[in-house]
Protein backbone atom coordinates (compact mmCIF):
# COMPACT_ATOMS: atom_id res chain seq x y z
CA UNK A 1 0.00 0.00 0.00
CA UNK A 2 1.05 3.43 -0.87
CA UNK A 3 -0.21 6.69 1.16
CA UNK A 4 -0.40 10.17 -0.36
CA UNK A 5 -0.51 12.27 2.84
CA UNK A 6 -1.29 15.74 1.82
CA UNK A 7 -0.29 19.28 3.62
CA UNK A 8 2.86 17.12 4.93
CA UNK A 9 3.82 20.24 6.53
CA UNK A 10 1.21 20.56 9.18
CA UNK A 11 1.28 18.85 12.32
CA UNK A 12 -0.94 16.18 11.81
CA UNK A 13 0.44 15.33 8.23
CA UNK A 14 3.84 14.94 9.58
CA UNK A 15 2.88 13.26 13.03
CA UNK A 16 1.26 10.68 10.31
CA UNK A 17 3.95 10.43 8.24
CA UNK A 18 6.38 9.46 11.32
CA UNK A 19 3.45 6.32 11.94
CA UNK A 20 3.48 5.35 8.39
CA UNK A 21 7.17 4.82 8.42
CA UNK A 22 7.47 3.10 11.76
CA UNK A 23 4.93 0.51 10.34
CA UNK A 24 6.94 -0.23 7.49
CA UNK A 25 3.80 0.96 4.93
CA UNK A 26 4.99 3.30 2.08
CA UNK A 27 4.22 6.82 2.12
CA UNK A 28 4.75 9.94 -0.28
CA UNK A 29 4.94 13.44 1.38
CA UNK A 30 2.45 15.98 -0.16
CA UNK A 31 3.02 20.02 -0.35
CA UNK A 32 2.89 22.81 -1.92
CA UNK A 33 6.37 23.60 -0.98
CA UNK A 34 7.74 19.92 -0.98
CA UNK A 35 11.69 21.60 -0.92
CA UNK A 36 10.62 22.61 2.97
CA UNK A 37 9.61 19.15 3.75
CA UNK A 38 11.64 16.93 6.28
CA UNK A 39 10.07 13.86 6.33
CA UNK A 40 11.74 10.79 7.67
CA UNK A 41 14.37 8.75 5.53
CA UNK A 42 13.40 6.98 2.55
CA UNK A 43 9.95 8.72 2.01
CA UNK A 44 9.57 10.23 -1.12
CA UNK A 45 8.27 13.80 -1.65
CA UNK A 46 6.04 15.27 -4.34
CA UNK A 47 4.32 18.73 -5.30
CA UNK A 48 0.88 18.79 -4.68
CA UNK A 49 -0.72 22.03 -4.33
CA UNK A 50 -4.59 20.71 -3.79
CA UNK A 51 -5.42 24.58 -5.47
CA UNK A 52 -3.32 23.21 -8.86
CA UNK A 53 -4.95 20.52 -10.82
CA UNK A 54 -1.73 20.57 -12.55
CA UNK A 55 -0.10 18.28 -9.69
CA UNK A 56 -2.52 15.82 -9.74
CA UNK A 57 -1.74 13.42 -11.70
CA UNK A 58 1.98 12.87 -10.70
CA UNK A 59 1.20 13.06 -7.26
CA UNK A 60 -1.64 9.85 -7.10
CA UNK A 61 0.28 7.97 -9.20
CA UNK A 62 0.28 4.66 -8.18
CA UNK A 63 -1.57 5.54 -4.55
CA UNK A 64 -3.87 3.62 -3.25
CA UNK A 65 -4.48 5.89 -0.60
CA UNK A 66 -5.33 9.78 0.59
CA UNK A 67 -4.70 11.78 3.53
CA UNK A 68 -6.67 14.63 2.24
CA UNK A 69 -7.06 17.73 3.87
CA UNK A 70 -10.20 20.17 2.80
CA UNK A 71 -9.81 22.55 0.07
CA UNK A 72 -12.16 22.69 -1.94
CA UNK A 73 -11.69 24.53 -4.76
CA UNK A 74 -10.43 21.62 -7.26
CA UNK A 75 -12.08 19.07 -5.38
CA UNK A 76 -14.19 17.64 -8.21
CA UNK A 77 -11.06 16.99 -10.48
CA UNK A 78 -9.20 15.65 -7.86
CA UNK A 79 -12.40 13.09 -6.88
CA UNK A 80 -11.99 12.13 -10.59
CA UNK A 81 -8.02 11.72 -11.05
CA UNK A 82 -8.36 9.88 -7.91
CA UNK A 83 -10.48 7.31 -9.39
CA UNK A 84 -8.64 7.08 -12.36
CA UNK A 85 -5.35 6.67 -10.70
CA UNK A 86 -6.93 3.62 -9.06
CA UNK A 87 -7.19 5.27 -5.43
CA UNK A 88 -8.87 2.74 -3.02
CA UNK A 89 -9.54 5.05 -0.35
CA UNK A 90 -9.39 8.38 1.00
CA UNK A 91 -9.53 9.86 4.36
CA UNK A 92 -10.27 13.40 5.13
CA UNK A 93 -9.10 15.68 7.66
CA UNK A 94 -12.64 17.34 7.80
CA UNK A 95 -14.08 19.35 11.35
CA UNK A 96 -17.15 19.11 13.33
CA UNK A 97 -18.03 22.44 12.42
CA UNK A 98 -19.88 20.34 9.47
CA UNK A 99 -22.26 18.88 12.12
CA UNK A 100 -23.71 22.33 13.52
CA UNK A 101 -27.04 23.43 12.02
CA UNK A 102 -25.71 26.24 10.04
CA UNK A 103 -22.99 24.66 8.50
CA UNK A 104 -24.05 25.57 5.05
CA UNK A 105 -23.66 28.94 5.79
CA UNK A 106 -20.85 28.99 7.94
CA UNK A 107 -17.37 29.96 6.73
CA UNK A 108 -15.19 28.18 8.27
CA UNK A 109 -17.39 24.35 7.76
CA UNK A 110 -17.95 25.12 4.17
CA UNK A 111 -15.08 24.66 2.82
CA UNK A 112 -15.01 21.08 4.87
CA UNK A 113 -18.47 20.42 4.11
CA UNK A 114 -17.71 21.19 0.41
CA UNK A 115 -15.34 18.12 0.14
CA UNK A 116 -16.95 15.74 2.19
CA UNK A 117 -20.23 16.06 -0.50
CA UNK A 118 -17.63 15.51 -2.86
CA UNK A 119 -16.27 12.72 -1.36
CA UNK A 120 -19.25 11.08 -0.41
CA UNK A 121 -20.65 11.30 -4.33
CA UNK A 122 -18.06 9.55 -5.43
CA UNK A 123 -17.99 6.74 -2.70
CA UNK A 124 -21.66 6.36 -3.36
CA UNK A 125 -20.60 6.29 -7.10
CA UNK A 126 -18.26 3.32 -6.32
CA UNK A 127 -14.90 5.40 -7.19
CA UNK A 128 -13.49 4.77 -3.37
CA UNK A 129 -14.43 4.36 0.09
CA UNK A 130 -14.36 7.47 1.83
CA UNK A 131 -13.80 8.45 5.69
CA UNK A 132 -14.73 11.75 7.46
CA UNK A 133 -12.72 13.06 10.69
CA UNK A 134 -14.38 15.38 12.48
CA UNK A 135 -12.13 16.97 15.23
CA UNK A 136 -13.00 19.99 16.76
CA UNK A 137 -10.72 22.33 18.41
CA UNK A 138 -7.21 21.93 18.16
CA UNK A 139 -5.12 21.77 21.04
CA UNK A 140 -2.70 23.92 18.73
CA UNK A 141 -4.93 27.14 18.57
CA UNK A 142 -3.67 27.92 22.14
CA UNK A 143 -0.12 28.44 20.49
CA UNK A 144 -1.95 31.84 19.34
CA UNK A 145 -1.31 32.92 22.90
CA UNK A 146 2.58 31.84 23.05
CA UNK A 147 3.22 35.95 22.21
CA UNK A 148 1.60 37.30 25.45
CA UNK A 149 2.39 34.29 27.55
CA UNK A 150 6.00 34.87 26.58
CA UNK A 151 6.05 38.49 27.08
CA UNK A 152 4.40 38.39 30.21
CA UNK A 153 1.39 40.06 28.89
CA UNK A 154 -2.49 39.76 29.21
CA UNK A 155 -3.99 36.94 26.82
CA UNK A 156 -6.97 39.07 25.62
CA UNK A 157 -10.29 37.28 25.07
CA UNK A 158 -13.39 38.36 24.28
CA UNK A 159 -15.39 35.20 25.82
CA UNK A 160 -12.91 33.97 29.04
CA UNK A 161 -15.70 31.31 29.83
CA UNK A 162 -16.18 29.71 26.40
CA UNK A 163 -15.37 25.73 26.50
CA UNK A 164 -13.84 24.01 24.11
CA UNK A 165 -12.73 20.30 23.74
CA UNK A 166 -8.98 20.63 22.21
CA UNK A 167 -7.39 17.70 20.86
CA UNK A 168 -3.93 16.79 20.46
CA UNK A 169 -2.81 16.54 17.26
CA UNK A 170 -0.97 13.26 17.74
CA UNK A 171 -4.65 12.05 18.54
CA UNK A 172 -5.88 13.27 14.91
CA UNK A 173 -3.03 11.50 13.27
CA UNK A 174 -3.48 8.26 15.21
CA UNK A 175 -7.11 7.96 13.83
CA UNK A 176 -5.74 8.51 10.67
CA UNK A 177 -3.60 5.93 10.31
CA UNK A 178 -6.19 3.53 12.15
CA UNK A 179 -8.61 4.30 9.20
CA UNK A 180 -5.97 4.45 6.48
CA UNK A 181 -4.26 0.50 7.92
CA UNK A 182 -8.04 -1.00 9.41
CA UNK A 183 -10.06 -1.49 6.10
CA UNK A 184 -13.27 -2.18 8.55
CA UNK A 185 -12.84 1.29 9.36
CA UNK A 186 -13.16 2.93 6.42
CA UNK A 187 -16.45 4.67 5.38
CA UNK A 188 -17.71 5.91 8.06
CA UNK A 189 -17.68 9.48 9.53
CA UNK A 190 -16.08 10.14 13.33
CA UNK A 191 -16.60 12.68 15.52
CA UNK A 192 -12.98 13.98 17.25
CA UNK A 193 -12.51 15.21 20.52
CA UNK A 194 -10.30 15.77 23.42
CA UNK A 195 -11.28 14.01 26.62
CA UNK A 196 -12.24 17.38 28.69
CA UNK A 197 -13.93 20.18 27.87
CA UNK A 198 -11.98 23.38 29.05
CA UNK A 199 -12.74 27.09 28.98
CA UNK A 200 -9.97 29.13 27.60
CA UNK A 201 -9.33 30.47 31.49
CA UNK A 202 -9.01 26.67 32.36
CA UNK A 203 -6.59 25.99 29.65
CA UNK A 204 -4.54 29.08 30.72
CA UNK A 205 -4.02 27.99 34.02
CA UNK A 206 -3.17 24.52 32.70
CA UNK A 207 -0.48 26.31 30.78
CA UNK A 208 0.50 28.38 33.82
CA UNK A 209 1.28 24.67 35.60
CA UNK A 210 2.89 23.18 33.04
CA UNK A 211 5.72 26.11 31.96
CA UNK A 212 5.72 27.65 34.70
CA UNK A 213 5.27 30.62 32.83
CA UNK A 214 2.09 32.93 34.98
CA UNK A 215 -0.66 33.09 32.78
CA UNK A 216 -3.61 36.35 33.20
CA UNK A 217 -6.43 37.37 30.71
CA UNK A 218 -8.12 40.33 29.80
CA UNK A 219 -11.82 40.18 29.44
CA UNK A 220 -12.58 42.75 26.14
CA UNK A 221 -15.28 43.18 23.63
CA UNK A 222 -16.17 41.66 20.66
CA UNK A 223 -15.37 44.13 18.48
CA UNK A 224 -11.78 45.05 20.05
CA UNK A 225 -10.81 41.70 19.29
CA UNK A 226 -12.14 41.49 15.86
CA UNK A 227 -9.77 44.76 15.36
CA UNK A 228 -6.65 43.38 16.89
CA UNK A 229 -7.17 40.18 14.41
CA UNK A 230 -8.02 42.53 11.59
CA UNK A 231 -4.61 42.01 9.67
CA UNK A 232 -4.88 37.92 9.23
CA UNK A 233 -8.51 36.91 9.97
CA UNK A 234 -10.70 37.50 7.12
CA UNK A 235 -14.10 39.46 9.04
CA UNK A 236 -16.45 36.94 7.90
CA UNK A 237 -14.41 34.34 9.39
CA UNK A 238 -14.24 36.13 13.22
CA UNK A 239 -17.91 36.60 12.92
CA UNK A 240 -18.11 32.75 12.92
CA UNK A 241 -15.10 32.34 15.81
CA UNK A 242 -16.96 34.93 17.88
CA UNK A 243 -20.35 33.31 16.95
CA UNK A 244 -18.94 29.96 18.23
CA UNK A 245 -17.45 31.10 21.06
CA UNK A 246 -20.62 32.93 22.75
CA UNK A 247 -22.39 29.90 22.07
CA UNK A 248 -20.40 28.19 23.72
CA UNK A 249 -19.53 30.43 27.21
CA UNK A 250 -20.06 29.23 30.02
CA UNK A 251 -21.70 25.96 28.17
CA UNK A 252 -19.26 22.69 28.22
CA UNK A 253 -19.17 21.13 24.81
CA UNK A 254 -20.25 17.38 23.94
CA UNK A 255 -17.31 14.55 24.18
CA UNK A 256 -16.62 11.29 22.37
CA UNK A 257 -14.45 8.17 22.83
CA UNK A 258 -14.03 8.09 19.51
CA UNK A 259 -10.50 8.31 19.85
CA UNK A 260 -10.18 5.89 22.07
CA UNK A 261 -12.25 3.48 19.86
CA UNK A 262 -9.91 4.28 16.95
CA UNK A 263 -6.69 3.90 18.47
CA UNK A 264 -6.76 2.19 21.34
CA UNK A 265 -6.13 4.54 24.44
CA UNK A 266 -7.80 7.31 25.79
CA UNK A 267 -7.47 11.16 24.50
CA UNK A 268 -4.25 13.21 25.38
CA UNK A 269 -5.46 15.76 27.81
CA UNK A 270 -4.29 19.19 27.28
CA UNK A 271 -1.96 19.41 29.95
CA UNK A 272 -0.44 16.61 28.10
CA UNK A 273 -0.32 18.27 24.63
CA UNK A 274 1.02 21.68 27.19
CA UNK A 275 4.15 19.56 28.06
CA UNK A 276 5.35 18.49 24.46
CA UNK A 277 4.74 22.14 23.64
CA UNK A 278 6.21 24.03 26.45
CA UNK A 279 8.57 25.34 24.99
CA UNK A 280 6.87 27.54 22.87
CA UNK A 281 5.65 29.48 26.10
CA UNK A 282 8.69 30.00 27.80
CA UNK A 283 10.94 33.13 26.76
Amino acid sequence: MTVLVTGSRGRVGSALLELLHGSGIKARAASKNPADLSPPDGIDTVRCDLSDPADFDAALDGVDSVFLYAEPSHIGTFVSRARAAGVQHIALLSSSSVLAPDAAENPIATSHLAVERALAAAAADGAFEATHLQPGAFATNALQWSWAIRSARAVELPYPGSHGDPIHEKDVAEAAFAVLTEPALRGSSYLLTGPESLDFTEQLAILAEVTGQATTTAAITPERWKESVADYIPETFADALLSYWASHDGRPVTLTRTVEELTGHPARTFAEWATDHADAFRP
